[in-house]
């Protein structure tokens, strides 16, 4: 374990500004491969404040990878919980359409018979963001290639082409620093530091507006009056959140352009729920802008963005935090392969070209479900009927059932994939299209012996071979003599084979296949084909 009280290092392979769950799932991903990096955070403990509560499906299997979704699940809500939506027209009557969403032990029941590679690895976990952020320091506390300095704040950095120079303040001690890094990457949030220093702007879409949260503990059953729920929307203009099944809840509304912050926040959260109820405690109170906006630019120089440095996201649909995740997985694997000297340096450039166009299309999805949430309170003020509503949003439950959205991105345009040409991966709204065009996320199925295939593949990259020949044996030595981290994962089963598609399918780190035939190539076709997969 590294002393973390010791004085600051004169260099670093990676500096992480920013120790959220996105900064800190990098530095572990890091981890994962045998690189260094030090963390720098300004604050000394986790927020007070709840942020996220949901982590999708996707985000899970990249984080079982790195060890923790055990403790994420027995820290998170109850499995049996469930995740309804209520929309309220009229506090005194009954929601005017409930959207029901499968508990996550309803989609573990849902998903055992499946055997087609349709059905994720890992349901979705509600967990509040402070708490994933716990999970995830205290694993940074204890790694011995993590070195992280809480209470430390970036002031600003220089790129000289070769280093990048960062000068530090430690916000406890009241001293300065500086700290030499081959490469910096800006996990710090929307109003990120790490992308003023560099330039980089951002595109605005759509609305922006003020936000008022009141996080709180109540047992009123009051609150609880139609059944027990994941999210409440009034045509009064506030949000109620359930966080942990039981007595913890947020309340939010939104502020108008000129209104002041109210001196009884939680007074105008019931008004606008409509409801009067006890409040045991206020735990906090916290005000945010809500914004959709995606970075110009995911990298300057030796300096890179993640997360909301690079994207800004309303809470709906859940995408902010888990399009984040996957772009500290992405960046992580592929700084680790730049700093182990194996990569070539179109690798690097490949996660602005894969992980870019991803928040630009989450934005969208997010401006779909957000203009739900906007209309129904203004289509109530307007007089429309209950039935009317009801219908609206009937229509419009769909939205909420999108595991397309979260396992069926893909990176069939990056210059790091082996794209075959011609049909594109499949999509569907509702469900996971399993397949393996190369830049899709590989499907995964449980072997004859139980195992998930995700859980046999290497730390770097697997060559599944389905021949039952043994065709892969000589890619992987070729593969290996050259300095790369290859395993070979050879199966025999004819459900995988089937989702599959190919005898031969080459895999990346997260998930994503990066190329696929037949006929093990010729030794130079190979060789050539070793180099684009690797950014060279």
């Amino acid at each position: 374990m590294l002393d973390h009280d010791a004085p600051l290092p004169d260099s670093t392979p990676v500096l992480i500004v920013g120790a959220g769950p996105v900064g800190a799932t990098l530095a572990l991903e890091l981890a994962r491969h045998g690189t260094r990096s030090t963390v720098v955070e300004r604050s000394t403990t986790v927020s007070a404040h709840p942020k996220m509560d949901f982590i999708n499906g996707r985000s899970m299997e990249l984080l079982r990878r790195l060890g923790v979704t055990d403790e994420i699940r027995r820290r998170g809500v109850a499995p049996d919980e469930p995740f309804d939506f209520h929309w309220i027209a009229d506090p005194a009557r009954p929601p005017v359409s409930v959207w029901k969403y499968p508990s996550v032990a309803d989609l573990h029941r849902r998903f055992a018979d499946i055997s087609d590679g349709s059905a994720p690895l890992e349901p979705y976990q509600r967990l509040q963001g402070s708490l994933l952020e716990d999970v995830l320091r205290r694993r940074l506390r204890e790694h011995p290639l993590v070195d992280l300095r809480e209470g430390w704040a970036l002031l600003d950095l220089t790129d000289d082409g070769d280093e990048v120079s960062a000068s530090l303040s430690d916000e406890v001690n009241g001293a300065m620093g500086s700290l030499r890094a081959s490469y910096l990457v800006g996990c710090d949030g929307g109003g990120s530091t790490v992308r003023r220093a560099t330039g980089i702007t951002t595109r605005l879409s759509g609305p922006s507006t003020r936000h008022c949260d009141v996080y709180f503990r109540s047992e009123d059953p009051a609150l609880s009056r139609n059944g027990k729920f994941f999210l409440t929307v009034t045509a009064g203009g506030a949000t109620l959140v359930n966080r942990d099944g039981g007595r913890t809840w947020t309340g939010t509304f939104v502020l108008g352009d000129v209104e002041d912050e109210p001196d009884e926040p939680l007074a105008v959260v019931k008004e606008r729920l409509g409801i009067d109820f006890a409040v045991d405690e206020v735990l906090n109170v916290a005000y945010w802008n809500g914004r959709l906006a995606v970075a110009d630019s995911y990298r300057a120089g030796r300096v890179f963005l993640a997360g909301d440095s690079a994207h800004q996201f309303y809470p709906t649909g859940g995408h902010g935090a888990n399009t984040g995740l996957g772009d500290a997985v992405d960046l992580g694997w592929k700084l680790a392969a730049t700093l182990g000297g194996w990569a070539g340096p179109r690798l690097l450039g490949s996660y602005e070209a894969e992980r870019r166009p991803v928040a630009l299309f989450n934005r969208e999805m997010c401006a779909n479900l957000l203009a739900v949430w906007m209309r129904f309170p203004q289509l109530a003020a307007a007089g429309a009927s209950s039935p009317q509503l009801a219908a609206y949003l009937d229509k419009e439950r769909f939205q909420i059932d999108n595991l397309g959205i979260h396992f069926g991105y893909h990176y069939t345009a990056s210059p790091v994939i082996r794209y075959e040409g011609g049909a594109e991966p499949g999509w569907q709204w509702h469900s996971i299209v399993p397949g393996t065009v190369p830049g899709s996320r590989a499907p995964n199925l449980a072997l004859e012996d139980g195992t998930p295939l995700f859980d046999r593949l290497g730390a770097g990259y697997t060559l599944v071979d389905l021949s039952g020949e043994n065709r892969g044996k000589d890619l992987v030595a070729q593969a290996v003599r050259k300095g790369l981290p290859f395993a070979l994962l050879t199966v025999d089963d004819e459900a995988v084979r089937a989702a599959w598609e190919r005898a031969l399918v080459l895999v990346r780190p997260d998930h994503h296949v990066a190329w696929r035939a037949e006929a093990a190539p010729a030794p130079r076709v190979w060789d050539d084909l070793l180099d684009q997969v690797t950014g060279g």
